[in-house]
Parts: C-alpha cells; structure tokens; sequence
C-alpha cells in the first residue's frame, strides 16, 4: 500500500528536524513548494504541514510562513512525574497491577497520535497504579515499537513504562488533554469505583528526539486525585 503524499511530506520534515538539518526556528518550505515537490496539490500539502503544526512540531506565522517549534517545556501543574514516586513522596506504599502487555493493530485515531499509518503495529500495556493498595490511576499506553523495541519485554511491576521510557527513549516534549469523564464498566471494575463516580482523564502524548515515543490515557477516580501547582509569575 503506498504511503500517502501528505504523510510522505510529513516524513520528510520530521526526517530533517531529528537529524538536526533543520533546527528550531527554521523555516519550512512553503505549501506550494511541497506541492511541487512531491507532485501532489496544495491542500494535500496543506494536510501534511497543519498536522505537524497541531501535533506542535511546527509552528505557523502569519504573513511569514511555518518554522520549526520551539521544544515546548513543561508546566509546573502538569509535570511529568513517575507515578511511584509521587506515592512515595507522600509517605505511602506503592504498588501496581499489569493487566495487558501486548501488541496491537492501532486503529486510526491511535495511528495518528503516534504518526502511523492506520493498521500499524503497535505496542500495548494496561496498568492500575495503587496507592496503599487503593486503585489510583488506570494507564493505558501505546508505545511506537520503531523507537521502543524492547517495551514488551520490560517487567512493569518493577519499573513503570514511565521510568523505562525516560530510559530509552528521554523526553523532550509532552502535550496533555484534560477533560472529565465516567469510566466505562470495564474501567470502573480495574479501578474499584461505583458507576456514578466522576474521573479525570489525562491524554498525554510524548515525544523524544526521534519522534513520537507514546500515547497514554490516564484516567483517575475524582475522589481519590487532586490536581495542583505553584506558578510564579
């Protein structure tokens, strides 16, 4: 099946981002001259840049043109931490539940959040993060196996995919989604809450140098997990 013309073009900018050729602030050739390039009309070329703008590898200028992003840092309410440490950190037992371990066909959305094609292979894992034996966090991650081969051969019972992933494959942009939701009854059961109790979920996707490394769905019981930070200004 051949690759489609918007993410050829997409291949080609990420290509020259990660090895360096083009660095922050450079700009990008323009819509008409990656229609010529790659033999395709502008809106396809259009498709392929407003992507990479949204996944924030890009960024657009009116009037100027598309330049390549900063690498966005992260704020103090939603930094990145291990989830065991924070436990720790509080004084109480940590433990957790791998409940899958697998690899997976990614369906479209998951494709995209990774920058696949749709039907990839992609790996999988589901865990339920326990605080003082009290289901805290249920994450469910997909990894992109091209930079993380060795994920399914990793133990997360005694490193979490956080700690294995900063390992491997160190971050250097992340981009969260916050929204409120009600578990589903598979969810609820993993997480031990009636189906009346109110969650947060956190979409997180992460990337290293190299590219998209995972997309996790973090979701948390509203009673059991508190959102805070201090912002100096």
């Amino acid at each position: 099946m051949a690759t489609p013309k918007f993410a050829e073009i997409k291949q080609y900018i990420l290509a020259r981002i990660e090895s360096g050729e083009w660095e922050e602030h450079t700009r990008v050739p323009s819509e008409n001259q990656l229609a010529e390039q790659f033999e395709c009309s502008r809106m396809t070329a259009r498709r392929g840049l407003t992507e990479l703008v949204e996944s924030g590898v890009l960024e657009r200028t009116q009037g100027l043109g598309t330049f390549v992003a900063e690498l966005k840092s992260q704020s103090s309410m939603m930094a990145i931490r291990n989830i065991a440490d924070e436990i720790k950190d509080r004084g109480h037992g940590y433990s957790v539940k791998q409940l899958e371990l697998t690899s997976i066909e990614a369906i479209a959305p998951i494709a995209i959040a990774l920058g696949l094609e749709a039907g990839s292979q992609v790996y999988y894992s589901v865990l339920v993060h326990c605080e003082d034996g009290v289901p805290l966090q249920l994450e469910e991650r997909f990894v992109n196996p091209k930079l993380v081969p060795e994920y399914l051969a990793q133990d997360f019972t005694t490193q979490t995919p956080h700690e294995y992933l900063s390992q491997v494959a160190p971050l250097t942009e992340a981009r969260h989604t916050l929204e409120a939701v009600v578990a589903n009854q598979h969810n609820q059961q993993a997480l031990s809450i009636e189906a009346t109790e109110p969650c947060l979920q956190i979409l997180r996707r992460t990337w290293s140098r190299q590219g998209v490394v995972s997309f996790a769905k973090l979701i948390h019981p509203g009673s059991r997990f508190r959102l805070g930070g201090h912002l100096t200004f």
